[in-house]
């Protein structure tokens, strides 16, 4: 039977099952139903919705104990990815004596992610495609690993674009920003919007200015919190690449200008204080200022090979485009040419052994 409890302050921080999330978004869609069009567009309150994201990237996990060697860093997250991207192993420091929650992420219909696999096919997994980790996993484990069932990956949510109801009552956790568990955002993410609640009320007068205050500071980082992580999370090939490229231009660029390009993403995970707002629209300037740069070589470039060809066709008494031609000929001749002499050396290499 349902029973009826009264307060004076309600925060909704039931996960993602997120009961009293839905039921304020029901009230402001009842609220807007009896609205008329001028109401709706000029009313001044936007809005409680939770946007939901499907799920085009699904994947199921498996949690592997780990032990990390006394030698190695506490503080990281560590990652690794199987060939053809079958399977990633993503593992999240549990204390700082080296004790680490990995998780096996795969899609649902592999077999090594079925309760009651083969143990030793999962052993063979783990030593031929995750060497780093493969010994940090002994046979008992193995087993217990390949018994289990595998959990189903929380689908991508936020909610905004205010999270408070009225003056009394706030939404945190899971239940304004989910996100898959891959680097440890969610929990650490939760347990920042304790303190900025705590930090809220105690910086103002009233509950409602601080329920408000609250919903000002956390609201617009839920959304950035939840974007990012999905863009990190995109499927297939070109998901790989605009997971990986982005990591590789960061790198060169914040090497070589460390004072107008930040690092890369995960690197700004780590610096205490960087609101997810403030990484997202660094990302952004970067991007174009990256693009931009590469854009000016790329055009430096071809204008160079223009100039090239020209010079040379005027030399030779030819068409422009005769020799732009023989150019491009001449490049595709030698790269054969070379791919060719290093299978040979390969070759050679392998019959010498």
């Amino acid at each position: 039977a349902y029973q009826t409890v009264t307060g004076n302050f309600l925060i909704g921080a039931d996960g993602a099952a997120r009961g009293i999330a839905n039921a304020m978004e029901a009230k402001d869609d009842e609220r807007r139903s009896n609205q008329n069009a001028l109401q709706r567009l000029f009313g001044g309150v936007k809005p409680f919705k939770v946007k939901r994201f499907e799920d085009d990237n699904k994947r199921v996990y498996k949690t592997v104990p780990v032990k990390v060697p006394s030698d190695w860093r506490f503080d990281l997250n560590y990652s690794a990815r199987s060939r053809g991207s079958r399977i990633t192993f993503e593992a999240l420091p549990a204390d700082d004596q080296g004790t680490y929650c990995a998780l096996l992420l795969m899609k649902e219909d592999d077999e090594l992610a079925q309760p009651n696999s083969d143990p030793k096919k999962l052993r063979q997994f783990f030593d031929e495609e995750f060497l780093q980790f493969g010994p940090l996993i002994d046979d008992e484990t193995t087993c217990l690993v390949a018994e289990k069932p595998a959990s189903n990956l929380p689908a991508f949510r936020y909610a905004g674009p205010r999270i408070n109801e009225g003056g009394a009552t706030v939404l945190l956790g899971d239940a304004i920003h989910t996100v898959k568990p891959y680097y440890g955002l969610g929990a650490n993410t939760a347990l920042e919007d304790v303190s900025v609640l705590a930090d809220s009320l105690e910086a103002t007068s009233t509950l409602k200015d601080g329920v408000h205050a609250f919903s000002d500071k956390r609201a617009g980082e839920a959304n950035a919190l939840v974007t990012i992580s999905r863009n990190m999370d995109r499927p297939g090939k070109l998901g790989t690449a605009a997971f990986i490229l982005p990591l590789i231009l960061d790198g060169m660029f914040h090497k070589l200008a460390p004072f107008l390009f930040a690092p890369n993403m995960f690197a700004m995970f780590q610096k205490e204080g960087t609101s997810f707002r403030y990484m997202q629209a660094r990302k952004r300037f970067d991007r174009v200022a990256q693009l931009s740069i590469l854009s000016s070589i790329f055009y430096g470039m071809v204008a160079a090979a223009k100039s090239l060809v020209s010079v040379i066709a005027k030399k030779i008494g030819q068409h422009e485009g005769v020799v732009g031609a023989a150019m491009v000929a001449g490049a595709v001749i030698l790269s054969s040419a070379k791919k060719a002499l290093q299978a040979g050396a390969k070759k050679n290499k392998e019959q010498q052994a």
